[in-house]
This record gives structure tokens, sequence and C-alpha cells, in this order.
């Protein structure tokens, strides 16, 4: 490739609109991201190491500095030693104590004594040592969730979802954090809680009452009388396993039957749920109950409503809005999931990015 067509590239990645990152290493080695149906450079260096969501990725590059890229321009970040995490949409990064976090297409301070932290999609959880407080930063609000007597007993709670956190306070107490305001959950002693959150929802067994507890719209409800053997949770549901063997859906207090066999395999993320019925896999998408392989994958990633999975050849195949596609039949590939496209890396450096129902490979 000529030098005056990388920069048009260059120029090009930095004035068009975005439509979220899809990162890679080409042929050339040169760090490049997928948009709008090009192949656009970020960077004509290999970079040292890169952490990326939908919509950002932080990258180290040839000299040891931190960026970050958004879709539209590079953001130096640092050219100090960084400890970093990137979510979906945002990102925290830790320097000597300082813990700053990019937010909103702001870079914020949250403390100069911070310690560990943990960032999620629309969260970042910290620690600040000052004050033995546990904190949390919402759409660029920080906010002070509990303080502890001793520095000893502050660490990051188990229990951090994409929108959601799980604490408790000095007496035990558990509470959940969603949307800018506090829940209190209730004071289990030294009973251990399981917790399975997802976006706006969280549920578990609840000790006391024998019950299957739904955290959702900001409320409590009992969905089952008894503990369920096995329970998950996604974006706006949860999806569980009773005691019979039944597999059930539940949303806005609907509670919907997806399977009346003992699954000997189920998953759920994001807006996705995958099961097996006979050596079947079976989804559960877009409202509707779709037939997605007659073998069980060796592996699969699941993200956002999109389900990839080694195909039978060896190759790689994705559920994409209710239909399998065939992406490729290479094996050995590598394959991620950024928004709605699906990224294959192949053996010689090779990428094939599936995105609206179309193959496009650099």
């Amino acid at each position: 490739m000529k030098i005056s067509s990388i920069l048009s590239l260059l120029i090009f990645s930095f004035t068009s609109l975005a439509q979220g990152v899809v990162p890679m290493k080409d042929f050339n080695n040169f760090f490049v991201s997928f948009q709008n149906g090009f192949f656009q450079t970020i960077e004509l260096q290999p970079v040292i190491d890169y952490k990326s969501g939908d919509e950002l990725v932080a990258y180290v590059d040839t000299r040891g500095n931190l960026r970050l890229y958004d879709g539209l321009s590079r953001k130096d970040v640092t050219n100090l030693t960084t400890e970093y995490q990137v979510s979906d949409h945002l990102m925290g990064f830790y320097i000597s104590g300082s813990l700053r976090a990019y937010s909103q297409g702001k870079f914020i301070r949250l403390t100069n004594f911070a310690r560990g932290f943990s960032v999620k999609d629309s969260i970042i959880v910290y620690e600040d040592t000052q004050y033995k407080s546990l904190n949390v930063l919402y759409k660029g609000v920080s906010t002070q969730l509990t303080a502890f007597s001793e520095l000893d007993f502050l660490k990051l709670p188990n229990y951090i979802g994409e929108n959601i956190v799980i604490y408790k306070d000095n007496a035990l107490n558990a509470f959940a954090f969603w949307r800018g305001k506090t829940y209190e959950i209730g004071n289990f002693n030294e009973e251990i809680i399981n917790y399975k959150i997802g976006t706006d929802v969280f549920c578990f067994n609840d000790p006391f009452n024998q019950s299957f507890v739904v955290f959702e719209n900001g409320k409590f409800m009992d969905v089952e009388q008894l503990h369920v053997k096995k329970y998950k949770a996604g974006r706006g549901f949860i999806v569980y396993e009773d005691i019979n063997g039944n597999l059930f859906r539940f949303e806005n207090g609907e509670k919907t039957q997806l399977s009346n066999f003992s699954a000997s395999f189920w998953d759920v993320k994001d807006d996705m749920v995958v099961w097996s019925e006979n050596s079947y896999v079976f989804a559960y998408t877009n409202g509707q109950k779709v037939q997605v392989a007659n073998f069980i994958p060796q592996a699969y990633l699941i993200k956002n409503n999109i389900y990839a999975f080694k195909n039978i050849y060896g190759g790689v195949s994705a559920l994409v809005d209710g239909k399998v596609e065939e992406i490729t039949n290479n094996v050995d590939a590598e394959f991620e999931i950024y928004g709605n496209k699906v990224l294959v890396k192949l053996f010689n450096k090779t990428n094939i990015v599936f995105s609206e129902g179309k193959k496009y490979s650099n």
C-alpha cells in the first residue's frame, strides 16, 4: 500500500461517522479497525497491547504510550506505565495511586488514593483508601456507596454487573446500586448468596424464605416459591432451571417456558439464550426459538444478540438476526464479537468481518 493511500485512510478514519470499533492487526502488522465498511488504520506501527469494547479501544503503542481510539479520533492518555480496563462504553486507568476515567467523551479524575477498580459498561466501581470508601461512577457522577471503619474491611464487591453493583456495609446489610439509586436487599448474616447480575436485573435464591427472587424495574419479586437449580441473568431478563429441569425465561413480570427437556447445556449473556435438547442447539432471539445446530459446539461466544461458534467443519459460524451464517470453514480461526459484527482472525493474519449480512476481508 502506498503512503498516500495510508494517509488518506487515516484522514478518513478521523472524519467519518463512527459505528463502533472492531480492532485487529492486519498482515502488515498495522493496527486497524473495521468501520463503515472499511478497514481503517489507527497505527502504522505494531502495538504492544490493546483492550476493546464495542465503542472504544485503548492500546499501548510501540513507544509505551497509552492511547484511546473512539471510532472518531485518537487520544493521548499517558506516557507512563499504567493499569487500564475498557468496557463497551467506559475506560478506567490507574497511575501511581491516581484513578482516572474516560466517560461521555471526557477524562475524569476519580481519586488520588485508589486501589482496586472494575470497569463495566455503565459503571466504574473503585476503592478510595483515603476515605476507606467504596465508590461508583455512573453517568459521569461519582457516588460513595459506603465507608468502612478500617481499611482492612475495604474491598471490591464480588458481584458487579454492567450497570448494577451489589455490596455490603459495615453491618453486613446488602444493597444494590442501580441507575443512580440504592436498593436494600437485606441482612443474611453469614449466609452465602450467589447473585447473578445482568443488565437492569439480578436474581438469587433467598436463604430465609426459600424462594427464588428477581430484581426487576426497581422491585423485588418471588418468581418461584422454591429454590431453583440454576439461574443466569441477561439484558433485562433472567433464565432459570427449576427443580424439575424445565427451562424458563422471565421478563417484565412474565414467565416463558423455553424447554421442558432437561437441557444438558444452557447459557445466557446480553440478549441471547442458547441451550441443547438431545444434541440439538437452540437459541431464543428476537422473541423466537431458533434451531442453531445439530451438534453441541466445542467453542462459542455470546455477546449482544449474536451467538458465534465453531461449526462442524472446525470453522466459524454465527447466529445473527435469527439466521445462521457460515463465515469460514478454515480451521484454527479465532473469533470475537463487537457490536453487531463478528471478527474472525485466520492463521495467515487475514481478518474477516461479518457485518450486516456481508463478509469483508483485508
